[in-house]
């Protein structure tokens, strides 16, 4: 099974955003390392939802706004491994346009808030196939554990 990690200072960004953002969906970046099956979040880069109809159930990030994200990964020696994004008054699961529109290998980080709170949290991969997706852990005391600990020497994160 697949693992997200995050810090908890990670994991409260996204979700003051996603409570700030409400009624609408709130969208961004998660900047990071992959590692076979886990993800380690170094960065996490709210952006504003581009989209201009249907803010409340539906995000666009432009390309744009990923190519910038994927310049700062490169300079931060790292990949865009997900995205995030709110799910006003409705589950942290995706929904059948998030599976059109997602792709395979990535983390899929979906905050549910409802009532202007967040209730729920989970991360999802779409599968290679692009049928399906599988939720993945959402490990938030790993990460914290793994930023703590030093670097090796010549060998970037």
């Amino acid at each position: 099974m697949s693992r997200l990690c995050l810090t908890p200072e990670q994991l409260e960004g996204i979700r003051r955003h996603a409570e700030a953002s409400y009624p609408e969906e709130c969208c961004g970046v998660l900047i990071g390392t992959l590692e076979g099956d886990r993800s380690d979040v170094e960065r996490v880069v709210s952006v504003g939802n581009e989209r201009e109809e249907s803010r409340h159930n539906r995000y666009l990030i432009s390309p744009e706004t990923v190519l910038a994200a994927h310049k700062e990964a490169r300079a931060l020696g790292c990949d865009v491994i997900g995205y995030y994004h709110s799910h006003p008054d409705h589950p942290a699961r995706p929904s059948e346009f998030d599976r059109e529109h997602a792709w395979p290998g990535m983390s899929y980080l979906i905050v549910s808030v409802e009532k202007g709170r967040q209730v729920d949290g989970r991360s999802w991969r779409l599968s290679d196939d692009r049928e399906s997706f599988a939720e993945e852990v959402l490990d938030v005391a790993a990460q914290a554990a793994t930023a703590a600990q030093p670097k090796e020497a010549g060998r970037e994160r």
